[in-house]
């Protein structure tokens, strides 16, 4: 190989190493775990473990202690991993209109868009991942299953700025008002702002591959079937909700005797 050749050659060799090296299917290889903290008053408690191998990645989510009940049914809860943002979850300053309950909204500059929905069964992608019928049921449940992963979410987590959200608040432990809670969701006026903001969050970090982290939530349930739904979430900018007989959601607090 001549002067001018080997001149050629070196900066193609190099790039084929900088693109070795970012390949999507190995760059977050590993395990990633996070404990759930509470937002907006909630007293439920959630651990998380992403074993990632290649495009691959192993969750198991286990989830205690959130609202039971929704429109006379368990309480859909959804979840997802987030990013694109600081990594962060939102802090009590967050709320920026002092209503006492930070929205989604409110939280969205810290830990970002969602990347992957955390779905009990079927797609995991944005757009899947809104779906009540593929959310956790009731105030206590797991996701133990293996899902695909995508270039942007392996990124955010070798980033550390992949953030787990799970969404809907009781009515009883809400940081806000019953007013502030039944007010118009900033996602969709129709639903109740509760319902959508934010109940458990964590971002997750790496970790010994299997192992969860200390401090957290009780084994969960198994998931019910999907069938058992009665509502949908879909996405079109936002969380929205929508029950299948429609209307406005209003809930209230329940009493002491009834939490």
């Amino acid at each position: 190989m001549n002067k001018k050749m080997r001149l050629l050659a070196a900066p193609a060799l190099a790039l084929g190493a900088v693109a070795l090296a970012g390949s999507p299917a190995l760059a977050a290889d590993g395990s990633y775990s996070s404990t759930l903290g509470q937002l907006n008053g909630t007293t439920g408690t959630g651990t998380i473990t992403v074993d990632v191998t290649g495009n691959t990645a192993m969750v198991n989510l286990q989830v205690s202690g959130l609202a039971e009940t929704f429109m006379d049914g368990p309480y859909p809860h959804v979840q997802h991993i987030h990013g694109g943002a600081q990594g962060v979850c939102p802090t009590p300053e967050a709320d920026a209109n002092g209503d006492g309950i930070i929205s989604v909204s409110e939280g969205a500059p810290g830990y970002g868009g969602i990347l992957t929905t955390l779905s009990t069964s079927g797609a995991t992608t944005p757009a899947e991942g809104l779906n009540l019928a593929l959310g956790g049921q009731g105030g206590t449940y797991s996701i133990q299953r293996s899902i695909e992963l995508d270039a942007d979410t392996k990124a955010a987590l070798e980033a550390g700025t992949a953030v787990v959200v799970v969404h809907g608040l009781d009515p009883a432990t809400s940081t806000g008002s019953e007013e502030a809670f039944n007010s118009p969701s900033d996602l969709n006026p129709d639903l109740p702002l509760g319902a959508t903001s934010p109940a458990l969050c964590g971002t997750l970090v790496a970790s010994q591959m299997g192992a969860m982290p200390n401090g957290g939530a009780d084994t969960g349930v198994e998931q019910p079937g999907a069938g058992d739904n009665t509502a949908m979430i879909a996405l079109g900018g936002g969380l929205l909700l929508a029950a299948a007989a429609g209307g406005t959601y209003a809930v209230r607090r329940r009493s002491a005797d009834n939490a």
